[in-house]
C-alpha cells in the first residue's frame, strides 16, 4: 500500500492581503504529478482543506479539478474536515461520492467512518476522525467524562471497529503531543487557548500509521509512524527558512516506511533584512517571490515600499529595526512637556523613534517647518 500523506491545504487563503489561489494551484498540480509517478494507491488529506467554513468560489473549483484529477488516475482520495473547515458543508453527498472513490468524514457522529483498501498483504482500514471537539462528543457520550479534546479522542476510539491482525491508519487533525517533545508550530496555526486542545500520542497506540494535520511543519510525533505532513506552502514568515513537502507512506510485509517528497513553490515566502539600499542593489533582476522586508536603516527612508517593489513586485510588509538605547524606552506620556518648545518637544521625540539625536540638516529643516505653521496660526 501506498499513499500521499499531505494536510492544511488552506484553499482560498489570502496571506498580507495577496491570494495564494495560483500558487496553490501550482502546488496541487506538482502533486498530482507526484502521486502518478509513485504509483499511489490512495491520498490522504488530514484537514484544513479550506481556509474558511465559507470559501471563496474559486477555491472550491480548484480543489473540485483536484480531486477529479486522483479519481480519474484511480487513486482513492480519503479526506477529513479540520477546524478551518465548514464540517457540514464537506459532508455533503459523502455516501454518494463514496462509490466514486471520494471518502470524506465531515462531521464527528458517534462511530468513526472505516475505509477498507487491499493491497498484495490483505486489507488496509482507514480511520478517519474530523476535527473533535468536546462538547461535540461530550453530547454524543453522555455517561462519558469529557472535559478536553484528550478525552474526547478517546471515547471515539475505543468504540472504533479495529480487527486484529488488520493493518490500521488513523486520519486525525489536532494538537498532538508526546512527553518530553516540543512539537514545532508556526504563525499561522490556530490553537485553542487553555491547554484542552492536546492530544497525548499514546491515544493513538496500536495504529500502524498516523497521518495528522493541524501544524504547518511536517514533523513526527512521539514516533516515527506519528507524523504531521504539514502544509503544501510556507504561509507565514515563521516559516521562510524552512521548506515544503508531502509525506509517501509505504505498508508491506516488513512494516512502514515513510519519505518526505519536496514541492517547489511557485513564488517562495522569504525574508529580507538590511538598509535599504542595500536590499535594492543587492537584488539579481526582478523577483516575484513574497517578502518581509525589515529595515535596519538609522535614518529615515522615503517611499520604503515603492523603492522596494521595484525589484520585489510582492512585498507584503516591511518592517523597521532599529537599536535604540535604554532611555528611549521610556513612555511618552512620563514626560512633562510643560515649558517646552514644539522644537525640542519633536527632538525628544525623534531620539525616542530613532535611538539618535537629530542632525543638525535635520534640526533646521523640522525648525523651518515649526516656524512656518507657527507663521501660518498667526
Amino acid at each position: 500500500m501506498r499513499f500521499l500523506h499531505l494536510s492544511d491545504l488552506h484553499l482560498g487563503k489570502r496571506v498580507y492581503g495577496f491570494s495564494m489561489l495560483e500558487e496553490q494551484m501550482d502546488a496541487l498540480l506538482q502533486i498530482e504529478r507526484i502521486a502518478g509517478d509513485q504509483e499511489v494507491d490512495a491520498v490522504v488529506v488530514a484537514g484544513d482543506i479550506y481556509d474558511k467554513g465559507v470559501p471563496p468560489t474559486e477555491a472550491v473549483e480548484l480543489l473540485d479539478r483536484f480531486w477529479t484529477h486522483l479519481l480519474a488516475m484511480g487513486v482513492q482520495v480519503l479526506a477529513i474536515s479540520g477546524n478551518h473547515d465548514s464540517a457540514e458543508r464537506l459532508s455533503f453527498a459523502q455516501d454518494i461520492l463514496a462509490a466514486s472513490g471520494l471518502h470524506i468524514a465531515g462531521v464527528q457522529g458517534q462511530a468513526v467512518r472505516r475505509v477498507r483498501l487491499s493491497d498484495a498483504w490483505g486489507p488496509v482500514d482507514f480511520f478517519l476522525l474530523p476535527f473533535v471537539k468536546p462538547a461535540r462528543v461530550a453530547s454524543l457520550y453522555p455517561q462519558t467524562q469529557i472535559a478536553n479534546a484528550d478525552d474526547a479522542v478517546r471515547a471515539l476510539l475505543a468504540g472504533a471497529q479495529r480487527e486484529a491482525g488488520v493493518r490500521s491508519v488513523l486520519i486525525a487533525h489536532q494538537l498532538v503531543l508526546s512527553p518530553g517533545e516540543e512539537v514545532e508550530r508556526c504563525d499561522s496555526e490556530t490553537v485553542q487557548i487553555g491547554g484542552t486542545d492536546g492530544v497525548f500520542v499514546d491515544a493513538f497506540d496500536g495504529f500502524d500509521y498516523v497521518a495528522l494535520g493541524h501544524l504547518h511543519r511536517a514533523q513526527r510525533v512521539g514516533r516515527d509512524t506519528v507524523r504531521y505532513a504539514g502544509s503544501p506552502l510556507k504561509y507565514s514568515f515563521s516559516e521562510a527558512r524552512g521548506n515544503k513537502s508531502v509525506t509517501l507512506v509505504e505498508m508491506d510485509a516488513q512494516g512502514v516506511r515513510t519519505r518526505l517528497l519536496p514541492l517547489t513553490p511557485l513564488r517562495d515566502l522569504r525574508d529580507l533584512r538590511g538598509p535599504l539600499q542595500a536590499l535594492v542593489e543587492a537584488a539579481d533582476g526582478v523577483s516575484t517571490d513574497y517578502v518581509r522586508a525589515i529595515l535596519t536603516d538609522e535614518d529615515p527612508v522615503y517611499d520604503a515600499i515603492g523603492q522596494l517593489r521595484r525589484v520585489y513586485p510582492n512585498v507584503m510588509t516591511i518592517e523597521f529595526e532599529r537599536n535604540a538605547p535604554a532611555q528611549a524606552c521610556a513612555a511618552l506620556h512620563t514626560v512633562d512637556v510643560r515649558g517646552r518648545s514644539p522644537m525640542e518637544l519633536f527632538e525628544d521625540f525623534y531620539l525616542r523613534q530613532a535611538g539618535k539625536a537629530l542632525g543638525d540638516e535635520a534640526r533646521q529643516a523640522v525648525q523651518a517647518a515649526v516656524d512656518g505653521a507657527q507663521e501660518g496660526e498667526a
